[in-house]
């Protein structure tokens, strides 16, 4: 009995000894990994690994002091946004369902050209009808007349059929009125900024049904009615005055100078603010403007009618310079790095620097130069 149990004993295989290496390869590779982590971690750590930081900034080429000379003649500079003077929401002028909706957002619409059509069965009915009950009135009209004649009707029953015909014809002419504003037309040219209303939708004139209604189709604003609003201090309004001129800068287009004039100063004060309102006029068009904007507007000096003066140098924006101590430096780019650059500056005002020398027209500088930027560090221009 026992020799057969130690003969079943020797077949058993025994694994122990397998698994002792495996066992420590495995450990061996884990110390190893996380040896190399480490490593890694350490030498990320002190820089070894990492590249220098491409940093995004934004840049300004710099301008002849003559070409902006009137950037250099603020009296004043406020801060508004772009507005329209015409924008309407179109709506329609009785309750409907919406069938077809013929514009999408960014679409230039023509004055009236239809934007949309609402259900017009039940009405396209009762024009049939009133068409119907104004031909029977006239056929009843045109016997009685032909009765009087005879002298077999009287002339109260022809005024009676006369009446009516003529009650029934401004039915009809009702019932038309009514089938053409069940297509709603643009009240003016312009782009559409928004569509309000899908095919099945109710709308109406008035807000109803519980907020479930809506009360337009969309949106449209004539473009070249923009204009910016700013709002000034009523401690400096008196250096605002009506037709005077301005430079308009968006803020997605801050290199843009964008001629301006005071078109009017709204004669009320917002007490909260202690500003007044201020419409600024824009001299040039273009399709880069867009309501809701962001803008900055320089009010500037009335310029005499003189020969102008010519001025040497060009112009940045005074954000731009560096003052350390009595000299003043500028960032450079070239060739997407920045270089730092001593320059001599003649003159500033609330926006700009006019520098005489060590930058020329036409040179990138870096706008906002406050910002932790060093001297030889690789830049992208936005």
């Amino acid at each position: 009995m026992n020799e057969k149990k130690d003969l079943l004993n020797d077949l058993k295989i025994d694994r122990s000894e397998d698994n002792e290496p495996e066992s420590s390869f495995i450990k061996r590779l884990g110390f190893v990994l996380v040896s190399i982590i480490i490593l890694f971690l350490v030498l990320t750590q002190l820089g070894f690994l990492s590249q220098d930081e491409i940093i995004e900034v934004d840049a300004y080429k710099a301008k002849s002091a003559n070409q902006s000379n009137n950037s250099t003649s603020s009296v004043l500079d406020a801060s508004g946004y772009v507005t329209a003077r015409m924008q309407a929401t179109v709506s329609s002028k009785i309750t409907g369902k919406v069938l077809e909706v013929y514009i999408e957002e960014g679409m230039f619409v023509e004055k009236d050209q239809i934007l949309a059509q609402l259900d017009d069965s039940t009405v396209q009915a009762e024009l049939k009808f009133a068409e119907t009950q104004l031909q029977e009135a006239r056929r009843v009209f045109n016997r009685t007349l032909e009765l009087r004649k005879d002298n077999l009707a009287s002339q109260a029953s022809l005024d009676a059929a006369e009446s009516q015909l003529d009650g029934l014809k401004a039915r009809l002419d009702i019932s038309k009125q009514i089938v053409s504003d069940m297509k709603i037309r643009a009240p003016f040219s312009g782009v559409v900024i928004n569509k309000a209303a899908q095919p099945g939708e109710m709308i109406s004139p008035v807000s109803a049904g519980g907020g479930f209604t809506r009360t337009g189709i969309g949106t449209i604003v004539d473009m070249d009615s923009l204009e910016v609003e700013v709002d000034v201090n009523e401690s400096y309004i008196n250096r605002v005055q009506p037709g005077q001129p301005a430079i308009t800068n968006l803020n997605a287009y801050p290199e843009w100078d964008i001629n301006s004039e005071v078109i009017a100063i709204i004669p009320t004060a917002d007490r909260n603010k202690a500003t007044v309102k201020v419409r600024i006029g824009l001299l040039e068009k273009d399709q880069r403007v867009l309501p809701d904007m962001g803008a900055k507007v320089s009010f500037l000096k009335e310029q005499p009618n003189t020969k102008s003066v010519v001025l040497k140098g060009v112009i940045v924006p005074s954000t731009s310079v560096i003052k350390e101590g009595a000299s003043s430096f500028v960032f450079l780019i070239k060739n997407g790095i920045i270089v730092k650059t001593k320059v001599q500056v003649e003159s500033t005002s609330a926006n700009y620097a006019r520098i005489i020398n060590g930058i020329k027209n036409g040179d990138s500088v870096v706008v906002n130069s406050n910002n932790g930027l060093q001297d030889g560090q690789e830049v992208v221009i936005k």
